[in-house]
């Protein structure tokens, strides 16, 4: 799981049916499901490439979304800088024993995220690497406040701005580096549409065709909300929705 500090290191879906959502991603992404022991009669689901996982998922009636992980050096130190600049915290740091330390928050335009900080015996699979299917491709950030938010990021966790693209009445789209110098950055943010009820995170999971990945979408139950569309360098991208509920995108090298 372990990745530089500052960046998107794991991803959790948090879902009203583990069972139906484990088949669904498993068709549409290519991953594969483990069920993992978190003491007591709870489980947890990894969703993985190959022997790497990928990302987890919960259980929780009443609630369907992803939300991110980011690592950082010392959980508690950054709860009280997320606080200080205006975030909220709503899970206070907990300790999974020999795998991470980690805190729900959510940033000041109340956009939910979780920080963590690996434990040294925490186990390091090596992961295929983006853009092979199964990984995630994108890390896209629908926000209260444009520059408010980047502000944040920057401050907190240290990412840089690579360009603005000016998007006509959806204004600009600001691409930004989370320290791995990409020429196309890991990530964008986006003044979030007024219909959307709060600001959030959306990520994009690399599949092999997207016309392909649509066809698995539709046939699982899930539903394709935007797209496809061809996106700046050449990738096609959908936005969707899973058959509980959770926003989801797909990215492809292919049509």
């Amino acid at each position: 799981m372990f990745t530089p500090r500052g960046k998107f290191a794991w991803y959790e879906l948090m879902t009203s049916d583990t069972k139906a959502a484990g088949k669904f991603y498993s068709d549409v992404v290519g991953w594969t499901t483990s069920e993992v022991s978190a003491g007591g009669d709870h489980h947890y689901t990894t969703f993985n490439c190959g022997d790497a996982g990928i990302a987890g998922m919960l259980q929780m009636p009443g609630h369907t979304a992803w939300v991110g992980y980011i690592a950082v050096d010392d959980v508690d130190a950054h709860i009280e800088k997320i606080v200080e600049a205006g975030g909220k915290l709503w899970k206070p740091a907990t300790d999974v024993p020999g795998m991470l330390r980690f805190a729900v928050m959510s940033d000041p335009q109340g956009a939910a995220i979780v920080v963590f900080t690996p434990s040294p015996d925490m186990p390091t699979p090596k992961r295929p690497e983006s853009p092979a299917p199964g990984t995630v491709g994108w890390h896209e950030l629908y926000t209260a406040d444009l520059e408010g938010g980047f502000e944040f990021y920057s401050k907190l966790f240290g990412w840089t701005k690579v360009t603005d693209m000016e998007m006509g009445p959806s204004g600009v789209y600001r691409i930004f580096d989370a320290g791995d110098h990409k020429e196309m950055g890991d990530g964008g943010m986006m003044t979030k549409a007024p219909e959307m009820p709060v600001s959030s995170w959306n990520f994009y999971f690399n599949v092999d065709s997207i016309n392909a990945a649509i066809e698995r979408v539709r046939s699982g139950g899930g539903a394709v909300l935007n797209g496809p569309m061809q996106v700046p360098g050449g990738s096609w991208i959908i936005q969707g929705k899973d058959p509980q509920g959770a926003m989801f995108s797909l990215v492809s090298g292919n049509n």
